[in-house]
């Protein structure tokens, strides 16, 4: 298991304003002990601020690489939190990146507001998928069929999508995202 992921560069698309810590650290941790390089990307150069629970402040991360400079990934991991997402949405590079990395066939895991970003590069249609339940309209009216599971990978369109609703379901995304970027 530690080089399922070896030769594969995964970026982790983040908004510098905040990320839920534990949707950044443990996928990162899981995914790197898999043998994966991870890259920190966000809109701006300097650090990406955490949170817990949305609301107290955690650690800050140093950014790898801006948007502008990011180059391709093997897979991309869009972490939640409401601030990251809801920011993502709004930055014209972020929503670019994950319209071409999509149209190259290749991976995203998202989770719990993660996938806001994704409704509004408009990439999901025909995907089925989970998240946080109060995005399930969002979802369901950029075209997925959203089901309330753990996590869910859904395959079809050309791309592999791995999301998950909750901090409380990381050990079953992680183990999800790895299997789907093993094998892309």
């Amino acid at each position: 298991m530690a080089d399922e992921l070896t030769g594969k560069r995964i970026g982790f698309l983040m908004a510098n304003a905040g990320v839920e810590q534990v949707e950044l650290t443990q996928p990162w941790e899981g995914l790197k002990a898999a043998g994966a390089e991870v890259v920190l990307v966000a809109p701006e150069a300097g650090t990406v601020q955490a949170f817990e629970n949305d609301v107290d402040k955690a650690d800050t991360f140093d950014v790898d690489v801006t948007v502008a400079e990011a180059g391709e990934f093997d897979a991309l991991v869009l972490p939640g939190g409401t601030t990251n997402p809801d920011a993502l949405r709004l930055d014209e590079g972020a929503v670019a990146l994950v319209k071409a990395h999509v149209a190259a066939g290749k991976p995203v895991a998202a989770i719990c507001h993660g996938p806001w970003t994704l409704a509004t590069a408009g990439v999901l249609q025909g995907k089925t998928m989970t998240s946080w339940p109060s995005l399930e309209t969002d979802l369901t009216n950029a075209g997925a069929t959203w089901v309330d599971e753990q996590s869910f990978t859904c395959p079809a369109n050309g791309w592999a999508l791995v999301t998950s609703r909750n901090p409380g379901d990381l050990d079953a995304f992680v183990d999800a995202a790895r299997d789907a970027f093993a094998s892309a």
